[in-house]
């Protein structure tokens, strides 16, 4: 995609939210975003070939992005791990400028034809979240982490969407349970790997999990792998 075309693509998205608001990400948004934007219907095809889905899905990316630059222009140094994914997840929902747009994707990917392609862009917000954040797991810890903070982001943005508080603090707080109750499982997991009796059940359990890898150490497209055990 040349940089002509990319600027396409932003002027096209951008036409569209002040369209998503009444018609939903629908193709009826799509066609008057790329009458407003005055682009030839052929090329905006090519640019988002599924309409208004990859508009969505774009526009979901967007805030991605918009996150990462947020979190790398701050210091963490001095914060505790399960602090700086609350941050992000935080930083993640205060990138969005219309809430309506998000909650017209909701709907939009709460229907099945369109569920795998929501639950992957959510699978992507967490996996931009773990790697931005210095993430160097390569065994089912990778799939772990991100399949969990899918879990929190999702259900936090849910109850974000419902939240009249003040400055979103009914939301914050509830991130931070969400959180919390994360830690204590990994807690729970510790004491469990100390444990007479369970002890050696959970490191030969571990140990034979860590023979799924994570897609980074593949060499095709497959999402993981196997080592055969010796």
């Amino acid at each position: 995609m040349t940089d002509t075309q990319r600027d396409l693509a932003t002027e096209i998205l951008d036409a569209a939210l002040m369209h998503v608001p009444f018609d939903g990400w629908s193709a009826t948004a799509f066609n008057a975003a790329i009458q407003d934007a005055d682009v030839a219907p052929a090329v905006a095809k090519g640019l988002f070939p599924r309409g208004a889905i990859d508009l969505a899905a774009a526009y979901h990316r967007r805030g991605d992005d918009a996150m990462v630059a947020a979190l790398s222009a701050k210091d963490l140094s001095d914060m505790r791990f399960r602090d700086k994914v609350a941050l992000a997840v935080r930083l993640r929902i205060e990138s969005v400028e219309d809430k309506e747009a998000v909650r017209r994707g909701a709907t939009l990917f709460a229907l099945p034809m369109h569920a795998a392609e929501g639950a992957k862009l959510i699978w992507g917000t967490a996996d931009r979240i773990w790697t931005v954040l210095g993430d160097t797991s390569r065994d089912i810890n990778w799939y772990t982490k991100r399949a969990t903070l899918s879990g929190v982001y999702s259900s936090t943005v849910l109850y974000w969407l419902g939240d009249d508080s003040l400055d979103n603090q009914a939301t914050w707080a509830f991130l931070d349970r969400r959180i919390d109750d994360v830690m204590q499982v990994e807690k729970v997991k510790s004491q469990m790997r100390k444990a007479p009796g369970l002890g050696k059940l959970v490191t030969g359990a571990e140990s034979f999990l860590s023979r799924i890898k994570s897609p980074k150490q593949r060499h095709d497209d497959l999402p993981g792998g196997w080592t055969v055990p010796r």
